[in-house]
């Protein structure tokens, strides 16, 4: 059995070389809760990266989208790039059954360190959205669902930046006891530009956090993920 595992993510077309340090990063924090794994990384915007990564993984490695949701980019360019390759591809980080205990629990802390309680904060799940695959907004609002199941807040949003309703328009009125979580995996352009842009138009009052992606304990859980995925296959 190959216990060999690729971190994938869309990286920057732009400038991919940041984005793909960031992740080579990340997999070796997940491979310091594997012993014995090879955790390779790759961006689909890096030229031939993914190439390599499959390459020193050997055949049967499991590949791991460090993506939010589903659609094209995993069911249809992420497959497309991994045909004939044997690799076994695992359900993206967002659809991760552990992430809304996650995202609770980063939430919570915030909350703590300010004094608020969760039924007087207003969340924003601020999200990418997609032009051309609805199930982006599904597994966006299936993981805002999960949420407010385990963490009682007195409000939960969810805003996309590629499909209403969007961003600006979520971000209005939700007062000073706020909380904007970024639903991506890491610090990209959106995050960097988009979701700033958007709480500056809606006058936003509150916090703004890091990306669900980067928050600590996100690397457990994306070992977690593989290890039962080893048991499993």
């Amino acid at each position: 059995m190959n216990t060999a595992a690729i971190i994938v993510s869309h990286g920057q077309p732009s400038d991919p070389d940041p984005a793909e340090a960031a992740l080579a990063d990340f997999a070796a924090e997940v491979a310091q809760a594997l012993p014995g794994w090879h955790v390779g990384s790759a961006t689909l915007a890096k030229p031939g990266a993914l190439e390599a990564a499959l390459v020193e993984a050997g055949p049967g490695a499991h590949v791991y989208p460090y993506f939010m949701t589903g659609g094209w980019f995993t069911g249809d360019a992420l497959m497309q790039r991994l045909e004939g390759s044997r690799a076994v591809v695992l359900p993206p980080f967002g659809l991760d059954p552990g992430l809304p205990g996650l995202a609770a629990a980063l939430l919570t802390d915030t909350m703590a360190a300010r004094g608020w309680q969760a039924p007087e904060v207003r969340v924003f799940l601020a999200a990418h959205g997609s032009g051309r695959s609805t199930q982006t907004a599904r597994d966006t609002q299936g993981f805002a669902e999960a949420l407010a199941a385990v963490l009682p807040l007195a409000e939960l949003r969810v805003g996309f930046v590629e499909e209403p309703p969007y961003l600006a328009d979520q971000a209005f009125d939700l007062g000073a006891t706020a909380i904007c979580l970024p639903f991506f995996a890491a610090k990209g352009g959106h995050v960097l530009d988009d979701v700033p842009e958007a709480l500056d138009l809606a006058a936003f009052q509150g916090v703004l956090l890091d990306p669900i992606g980067c928050a600590p304990g996100a690397a457990a859980l994306v070992a977690r993920s593989l290890a039962r995925a080893m048991v499993a296959a």
